[in-house]
């Protein structure tokens, strides 16, 4: 990974927005998928060492924490980017910060996520006008809900406490430089299931000699869409999704084996069990029925997010400083999309936010995982003025 940008600059008076492009564009151009983020970890810890931060390197793998203390307040606030990037190709020829690494981009937006809380350092740095301790915590390996329990296993909390913790993720489809946000769950939690169905392979002209796996899993399938609609109280929220089915069959071979695999999302621990007992009910029932083996595998990967009221209120005033009244949502509609960020509100209190990446015909309406998203460069600085704003706002100056 080359240097593009001139670190020593960091500090001196290069314009605050041109200098959070030149990050974003260079991670954009050098993405690392999670737990790989090695050099990621190494150009971060270089801005924040050149800043005069005390940054810690490799807490759950590549994982760093960087401290900011200014006078003598007691409290301390976490604000969180996420590092890791996607296995995905990029499709943007006309971009001249496209990845440079073949089959991974930073198609979610860690790359701005990760300059808008660089820039926050940078501005809280120069400034120095609150009164604690921030702590600045950028986390591998979100895409698969692996890193956030990867630092708190390695010690975050007890060797980097915090009294709140903040994060935020980009919308395309939301206007641009807009926040949204609301108390109690906004984002879901995320399991995953594997179903194996193991029958009887045979000629495709004699499917008397075998057991189809095909029409058991078919059955199954359908099966998995009355879980939500029938066992689950219609004031819950759910999804049920199989989003591969897999068999070692050829055009003229009924298969032997047909392997199902999906996720589901929800908000409530009782849901998360009553899904996957429900599931396992139907799924190896109807193999029973057909005289045919089953093989279920259901585990839970992401935590549900549920913000903290009180933390909510000082985010929400964070963003209408930044962004005015009328660009802040306090009780946006919850999503059934999961963040990895939900393992640490488990943890700590805390609140995670939406900012607007551009609406769907605009810069930035492209959707995440899509192999031409961008992340914004317009909400860069609202973003950055954003976490730091946050910190004033919960580590008041007594100046």
């Amino acid at each position: 990974m080359t240097q593009s940008v001139d670190l020593l600059e960091v500090t001196q008076d290069r314009p605050l927005q041109q200098c959070l492009a030149g990050w974003r564009h260079h991670l954009h151009r050098n993405p690392e998928t999670g737990f790989e983020e090695v050099q990621t970890s190494d150009f971060v810890a270089k801005i924040l060492s050149a800043l005069g931060l005390d940054v810690h390197r490799n807490i759950g793998g590549t994982g760093l924490v960087a401290n900011l203390k200014v006078g003598n307040g007691p409290g301390v606030v976490g604000l969180r980017a996420d590092m890791d990037a996607l296995a995905i190709t990029e499709n943007a020829p006309e971009r001249a910060y496209a990845s440079c690494t073949s089959g991974k981009m930073h198609a979610c937006g860690h790359d701005g996520h990760m300059a808008m809380v660089l820039g926050a350092a940078r501005l809280l740095a120069e400034s120095r006008d609150f009164n604690g301790t921030v702590r600045f915590i950028f986390q591998p390996g979100e895409e698969h809900g692996r890193g956030a329990k990867a630092m708190m296993a390695d010690g975050l909390f007890e060797r980097f406490p915090v009294d709140a913790i903040f994060g935020a993720h980009n919308m395309p489809g939301m206007k641009a430089g807009t926040f949204a946000t609301r108390p109690g769950g906004i984002m879901a939690s995320e399991d995953n299931f594997v179903i194996t169905i193991r029958g009887r392979g045979t000629h495709a002209a004699r499917p008397h000699m075998g057991v189809d796996p095909i029409v058991i899993a078919s059955q199954i399938v359908l099966g998995l869409q009355t879980v939500v609609s029938r066992n689950l109280d219609p004031s819950l929220s759910a999804v049920v999704s199989c989003t591969e089915f897999i068999t070692d069959g050829l055009r003229n071979v009924i298969p032997s084996t047909v392997t199902i695999r999906g996720d589901t999302r929800s908000y409530l621990p009782e849901v998360q069990q009553l899904l996957e007992t429900r599931m396992r009910e139907i799924s190896e029932g109807t193999c029973r029925l057909h005289g045919v083996e089953c093989d279920f595998s259901y585990t839970y990967e992401f935590a549900p997010t549920v913000n903290s009221p009180e933390y909510v209120a000082t985010a929400v005033a964070a963003a209408t400083k930044v962004a005015g009244e009328a660009n802040v949502d306090a009780n946006v509609q919850p999503m059934m999309i999961s963040e990895d960020f939900g393992a640490f509100l488990q943890a700590v209190p805390g609140n995670f936010i939406f900012i607007g990446n551009g609406e769907s015909n605009d810069r930035g309406g492209v959707p995440l995982h899509n192999a031409s998203y961008d992340f914004n460069d317009d909400i860069l600085e609202t973003g950055a003025r954003y976490f730091a704003e946050v910190v004033r706002t919960v580590l008041a100056s007594s100046r």
